[in-house]
């Protein structure tokens, strides 16, 4: 992972300020003169550096090297966890989780809520608002260290003028314009980022750069795209709309008019209304009420994971369907890892990951060259409100940021 080059110009002070943070969150620790060599700043300019970092409470010193015999010793710098905080939230349509991060990217709080029955948009952002003052609250950090929040939410959304336009399984969201309203709800600067989007550049800093998707596996789907090392955004912002591939022709109407799509066929309330018709769940379920739906969906996920029969069949069928459409995307794309996660994707691993893993085994391209890693995400359930908490922190590492501010 390359480390960007500072410049001994004073009056871009902001910007090495950046370039030196960004690189001691690379590295995780690093001396002075580590930092000179990775910067390319001359040594009394990280000096300079440190020390308004150091009075700033953005690092801290970590103790010292070991010796190698020549020379004392050099202090280690670190992040300081504490230094600042950053509220994610992400947006699905079964779940909103609000996570508090620190400076390092560790969630320090995390609540999450219900969205109301009718997807009201006010009723639902008054709520995230009341959560965002809620985690931060019970994590008894500053609040004038917290220095915004990030918003993952499904798309498409307008991320110029931070609208969520007309979500699928969002029915009452039409030009909601999300950051305004919790910019006003909180007081805090508030970023809009797509969610799988979000969860992709979350999966970067964690596990690593590289070429991969990370397929999100919520109330609809979704493919967050790292290329070259780089976050795939698209022109507007909302790359990764996979939910209309279609995977069986003979499957369910989609709200786009056509039959078949892996979005629709992915969604629990399809696959439990799957189960209710093969009689492996109660006829008497409310495929209208949400909650019920996802407890059956549990309940399901259960039942396949345990023994062979009809429930293992209709996540079998799930899984080949995903698999199909992954595997295209391997293919298309080249990658090198295939990455899942999302509110969903935990019930269905036992099944779904040996799947995948056995269809790129057979049918990806260029297997002879490279062979694809398919793994969960490293973040867990949380991935989406991690990575839209880290669009936030990434502003503070952002030399470009600075330097652009400066003009």
């Amino acid at each position: 992972m390359s480390i960007r080059r500072g410049t001994n110009l004073d009056r871009v002070g902001g910007y090495n300020d950046a370039v030196v943070l960004d690189a001691i969150r690379r590295s995780a620790q690093l001396s002075r003169v580590e930092l000179a060599a990775a910067t390319g700043l001359s040594g009394q300019a990280i000096s300079n550096i440190i020390r308004r970092l150091l009075d700033a409470g953005l690092v801290r010193e970590a103790g010292r090297q070991k010796s190698t015999g020549l020379g004392k010793p050099r202090t280690l710098l670190e992040l300081e966890p504490g230094g600042q905080y950053a509220v994610g939230v992400h947006l699905d349509p079964a779940v909103v989780t609000v996570v508090l991060l620190d400076l390092t990217g560790g969630v320090v709080a995390r609540r999450q809520l219900a969205p109301p029955e009718d997807d009201d948009p006010d009723v639902l952002i008054a709520a995230i608002a009341d959560t965002v003052e809620a985690v931060i609250d019970e994590s008894a950090a500053l609040r004038s260290r917290v220095i915004g929040v990030g918003i993952a939410a499904p798309g498409p959304i307008d991320a110029e003028r931070g609208v969520v336009v007309d979500p699928p399984n969002l029915s009452a969201w039409h030009l909601v314009p999300l950051r305004d309203e919790l910019r006003e709800r909180t007081g805090l600067p508030v970023l809009l980022d797509k969610d799988v989007t979000a969860a992709a550049a979350a999966e970067k800093w964690v596990s690593g750069p590289g070429n991969f998707v990370f397929f999100y596996l919520g109330t609809g789907v979704g493919a967050g795209l790292v290329l070259g090392n780089e976050v795939v955004r698209g022109s507007s912002s909302n790359s990764g709309e996979i939910g209309h591939v279609i995977v069986d022709p003979d499957g369910p109407l989609c709200f786009c008019g056509r039959r078949g799509c892996v979005g629709e066929t992915s969604r629990p309330r399809y696959l439990v209304h799957q189960a209710v018709q093969a009689g492996v769940l109660a006829q008497s379920i409310d495929l209208d009420d949400r909650q019920a739906v996802d407890a059956a969906f549990t309940r399901l996920c259960t039942l396949a994971a345990a023994r062979p029969g009809a429930a293992a069949e209709i996540i079998t069928a799930l899984a080949e369907r995903i698999a199909k459409v992954v595997e295209d995307v391997a293919n298309l794309l080249d990658l090198d890892r295939v990455v899942f996660g999302g509110p969903y994707f935990e019930q269905l691993a036992p099944l779904l990951t040996d799947r995948v893993r056995a269809a790129l085994q057979s049918r990806f391209t260029v297997r002879t060259i490279h062979g694809v890693e398919v793994t969960g995400t490293a973040l867990g359930a949380d991935a989406g409100a991690i990575g839209a908490g880290s669009l936030v922190l990434d502003h503070t590492f952002s030399p470009e940021r600075e330097l652009v501010a400066e003009r």
